[in-house]
């Protein structure tokens, strides 16, 4: 028995530390990274920098930063590319915006509704040729179809072996369907359109994601380890708020739901011992050598709130460093402690 336990393992030795390579524990943010800036969105480019996309608190606009270094995000080359309109669609609501490049352009995915109708919130995308992002003109490709005209939001993409996938959240898709957000996926025939099959990856099950509101919402992908990793996030957007996970392996058919587990608890969620709340709607990226994995993802330092925490402006952008665990799964702690204040 002996003889066989010992290689054993040291094979799972040896898996802890090829997946906690990526772990560097001399790497610290100055967390809030930047204050008032929701549903962060970051990716380290082929150019060396960091391009950085957020929900602004008014709602309004969808703004792009540029940086080599996240812990200067606040002090980042910064552009509003673009505006809301007057009227009609894309006039309300400006969420979630996220940039993409694929095909030599550049992409921006976000949500948004109407000034006449605030939650008709729908998938839209933008479109840039040009090198540099921070130029060039931003062209509206309008609404992406999901294949159902009900409220819809937070759009991610990410390629995988070959194929490119569009995840988003909707719900509602029948008039009788109840009001909870659920997550799903398709291949993209194009950067501004779906083909084939819709699959349901995630809807609300457990008490923890349904408290207040019974939400799926956010989805972020990031792959390694031979495993994909799809997190979301869960429950009302306040200290309730937290992150749940599906896994599939790597060579799975992803748009086959089978092949997704799902976490039965939070991931990462509150910690009242480091004064942070609600920690959600997140991204993926590494340090610039692309050794070590970072969480990216926004906080409130407070509990509690007046009146509807949609509209509380104080979900700051905050980041910290990815453990893994021996399995090649994520381990992502709890959210850090603060290193200054919010508006030094």
């Amino acid at each position: 028995m002996i003889k066989h336990a010992l290689p054993r393992a040291l094979a799972v030795l040896g898996l802890a530390l090829a997946a906690g390579a990526g772990s560097a524990a001399a790497v610290e943010f100055d967390n809030p990274l930047l204050p008032q800036r929701a549903d962060p969105h970051v990716q380290l480019q082929a150019d060396g920098n960091y391009y950085f996309t957020a929900t602004a608190p008014e709602y309004d606009r969808i703004e792009l930063r540029r940086t080599r270094d996240l812990n200067a995000l606040r002090s980042a080359e910064t552009k509003v590319v673009w505006r809301k309109h007057a009227a009609g669609p894309m006039s309300h609501h400006i969420w979630a915006p996220e940039l993409h490049r694929i095909g030599g352009k550049w992409y921006i995915y976000f949500s948004a509704g109407r000034a006449d109708a605030h939650w008709d919130i729908r998938p839209y995308v933008l479109e840039n040729a040009a090198d540099d992002p921070m130029t060039g003109e931003w062209k509206e490709l309008g609404r992406i179809d999901t294949g159902w005209d009900s409220f819809s939001l937070d759009a991610t993409i990410f390629e995988h072996r070959g194929r490119r996938y569009f995840v988003w959240v909707q719900c509602c898709r029948t008039p009788d369907e109840p009001m909870n957000t659920s997550i799903y996926m398709a291949e993209m025939r194009s950067p501004s359109a779906i083909t084939g099959k819709t699959v349901l990856l995630t809807r609300p099950e457990y008490a923890w994601e349904k408290v207040k509101h019974a939400v799926n919402e956010a989805p972020a992908v990031l792959a390694r380890n031979g495993k994909v990793f799809l997190t979301y996030s869960a429950s009302a957007t306040d200290a309730n708020y937290a992150l749940g996970m599906l896994t599939a392996d790597a060579g799975a058919d992803l748009l086959d739901p089978a092949s997704w587990k799902k976490s039965p608890e939070p991931v990462f969620k509150s910690s009242a011992a480091n004064s942070q709340y609600g920690p959600g709607h997140n991204s993926f990226t590494t340090t610039p050598d692309g050794k070590t994995d970072i969480l990216v993802y926004h906080a409130r330092s407070y509990r509690d709130i007046q009146g509807d925490p949609l509209y509380d402006p104080n979900r700051h952008t905050r980041a910290q460093v990815i453990n893994w665990k021996a399995d090649g799964s994520p381990d992502f702690g709890e959210p850090v402690p603060d290193r200054r204040k919010a508006l030094d």
